[in-house]
């Protein structure tokens, strides 16, 4: 695996040297290093939250250790550059940053960010499906513009794939730790992952529009039109694709070290 990650880098490395400056430039303009240190916050959250409900407290020091060594930023963005700089590869970046770069693109990220840290208190994310629910009850037509821009960016369904890759790759790792005391199927994996679907896909709805809803009630609808318009665009459309490929491969590699840890702690209990 380390060696597979030289050779990856080693290719990104390759690109042009004018190629990798805009790749940078864009990745700042997006925010993108708060945005890795936010999920590293979110991932020691549920790290801790594992070691209660899943690991019985069997975790300790050591636990915490594992978990902030898989959630560490520096592992976490270069390996979120490396899937998002191939899939971004052949794409003209002006325009994203550009964009990213003017007034309303600036609000934009700087919104998405500052909604992204208040979540991490449970009580501004239960107050935001309050909001969401409160808005569906009321038929806020600000709702149908985020519903417009989740459509067209096709935020539920990529984020509910990305989500079963992440649940396929923890299982693999618990079933390769030896976590189960019975030999676990890739056949097997995949239906219990699979069975999961349906409660996944309501929970991701319910988070994308509770999330978008309260960052982006301070824009005009002027603003989150100009946003959709960008995410039409080819450009648009390739930089989305390429942030799933890049967060799809980091929560992979996560989370199958995340079931690899956790195999060490579970031995042979049922789960």
């Amino acid at each position: 695996m380390t060696r597979l990650i030289q050779i990856c880098l080693a290719m990104v490395l390759l690109l042009p040297g004018a190629a990798r400056a805009d790749m940078e430039a864009l990745y700042d303009a997006m925010g993108m290093e708060r945005i890795i240190e936010i999920m590293r916050e979110e991932g020691l959250s549920y790290g801790a939250e594992m070691s209660t409900d899943f690991l019985n407290g069997a975790g300790g020091p050591d636990w915490e250790r594992t978990i902030n060594d898989i959630y560490d930023t520096d592992k976490m963005s270069e390996t979120l550059k490396r899937g998002f700089n191939a899939a971004m590869e052949g794409t003209d970046t002006a325009p994203l940053i550009a964009f990213f770069e003017s007034e309303t693109g600036a609000e934009i990220i700087a919104l998405e960010i500052s909604a992204r840290e208040a979540l991490l208190d449970e009580s501004v994310e239960e107050a935001s499906i309050t909001q969401l629910e409160a808005a569906q009850e009321a038929g806020d037509p600000r709702l149908d513009l985020i519903r417009s821009y989740i459509d067209t960016n096709d935020l539920v369904e990529s984020n509910v794939v990305g989500a079963l890759n992440s649940n396929y790759a923890f299982y693999t790792g618990l079933a390769d730790g030896g976590a189960f005391p019975f030999e676990m199927t890739q056949d097997q994996i995949i239906r219990d992952v699979w069975n999961q679907e349906p409660e996944i896909r309501d929970e991701t709805e319910e988070w994308i529009q509770s999330y978008l809803l309260m960052a982006y009630q301070p824009l005009s609808d002027d603003q989150i039109e100009a946003y959709i318009a960008l995410s039409e665009t080819d450009e648009g459309s390739a930089l989305n694709r390429a942030l799933f490929e890049g967060f799809n491969e980091m929560f992979t590699e996560i989370s199958r070290a995340l079931g690899l840890a956790a195999s060490i702690y579970m031995g042979g209990q049922e789960l």
